[in-house]
């Protein structure tokens, strides 16, 4: 294992534990105490949304001065659990006695995530789910109250305490992950089509267009059908996968979402709609939609990196440069047993991004633009993020190593 990006990924985990997991959002402007001291602000849709996006683009950090504190995101905290149940496989792969200390740290550090991530479960739901620390306002004027359930959120969630039982054989672990498929069944709304159905985003109405959120859902119930052998819950998942599909382009792509004002085509989607595919493929063993994979791949990987390793956020542009675009190919290389065919793409990716998007105190940066880039640390969406990819690329250098 190269010992520089073991030294950064080392860097990367000091500094999130220094900050004990918690931290700012790019979305969590609403946050403010003191916008939500003044009333006639915080009820208008506008003023909302104006904040949230003032706060995301600003280059300097707004955060400080508006008195918005740093906080558990519980997506967050399901990549950080996922990311150490990665690093204790290592270790374990690794058989060394110098590290069994190491691994009696790492284990607690699953146990204390595992159970902080189900404290940090939305109450009043069919089944277990997660939100976001913070309210949103979306640009199409939805409304997502603090703590509202997403099936986004709920899937990272419920596959990082499956890693974690997959370990510690907590039976609590697991219960609390299979609950999920009870919020996606019972709480979330479908959308029919043609053929098969989409999964809403959310229980809340009018968010229910989005392939990823959809396949998202279908990953939560194949992992349902994989440990309970429900067929119900194997034949939901194949309907949402179906229809997903079907909105897969001729050339492998797939649009963002149905609407006309959806039809973008960017990377880190791209690879969740892969991976979910996957591992539906993998729980429930049908192959249906092996071919679609592998269409879907072959764009993927020719349309949105540069040969030097820039990761591209668009099919047809670069910027914003997105810290999702690097992390999520290593997630997705490892998820579809790619690494070993794409090592050298993989290694330009990994190398270029600490070069370009990690910070000399060891986290990430958010996006970079062309011309004003953000450098605040976001737990969330960059450092959890990142600690989960690099994770799984560590994992995957041992094993091809061997």
């Amino acid at each position: 294992m190269n010992n520089k990006q073991l030294h950064i990924f080392n860097k990367l985990r000091q500094y999130c534990e220094s900050e004990h997991f918690k931290g700012w959002d790019p979305y969590d402007g609403l946050n403010s105490k003191i916008f939500q001291n003044i009333p006639l602000l915080h009820k208008s849709a506008l003023c909302r949304l104006i904040m949230i996006q003032g706060f995301k683009r600003m280059p300097f950090n707004l955060r400080p001065l508006f008195l918005v504190p740093k906080e558990y995101n519980s997506k967050g905290i399901g990549l950080f659990l996922q990311g150490y149940c990665n690093l204790y496989t290592i270790i374990e792969k690794t058989s060394k006695e110098d590290l069994s200390k190491e691994k009696e740290r790492v284990l607690s550090r699953i146990h204390q995530l595992a159970e902080l991530l189900i404290a940090l479960r939305s109450k009043g739901y069919s089944g277990s789910c997660w939100g976001y620390n913070f309210d949103w306002q979306a640009r199409r004027l939805f409304f997502f109250p603090k703590n509202t359930p997403t099936v986004v959120a709920t899937s990272f969630c419920a596959e990082a305490l499956i890693s974690a039982y997959k370990i510690t054989r907590k039976e609590n672990y697991l219960a609390n992950a299979l609950s999920a498929v009870n919020f996606v069944i019972q709480d979330l709304h479908r959308t029919p089509q043609k053929r098969g159905f989409l999964f809403s985003y959310s229980p809340l109405p009018g968010n229910d267009t989005v392939y990823n959120a959809s396949l998202l859902g279908s990953k939560i119930l194949s992992y349902g059908y994989h440990y309970t052998q429900n067929t119900l819950y194997k034949e939901l998942a194949g309907e949402s996968v179906l229809a997903c599909c079907d909105a897969q382009k001729g050339d492998g792509s797939w649009p963002y979402g149905m609407l006309p004002v959806q039809t973008w085509k960017d990377s880190f989607h791209t690879g969740y709609n892969l991976d979910c595919i996957q591992e539906y493929q993998t729980l429930t063993g049908d192959t249906t939609f092996s071919a679609h994979i592998e269409n879907g791949f072959k764009y993927y990987i020719q349309h949105f990196f540069e040969n030097d390793g820039t990761p591209k956020y668009y099919d047809n542009k670069t910027y914003p440069i997105d810290i999702h675009c690097p992390g999520q190919l290593l997630v997705t290389l490892s998820k579809l047993k790619k690494y070993a065919e794409h090592k050298e793409l993989a290694d330009k990716v990994v190398n270029w991004t600490i070069t370009n998007m990690q910070d000399s105190e060891g986290y990430f940066y958010y996006q970079l633009k062309q011309f004003f880039s953000s450098h605040i640390p976001y737990m969330r969406w960059s450092n959890a993020f990142m600690f989960n990819a690099l994770s799984y690329y560590l994992l995957e250098q041992l094993q091809y190593e061997k």
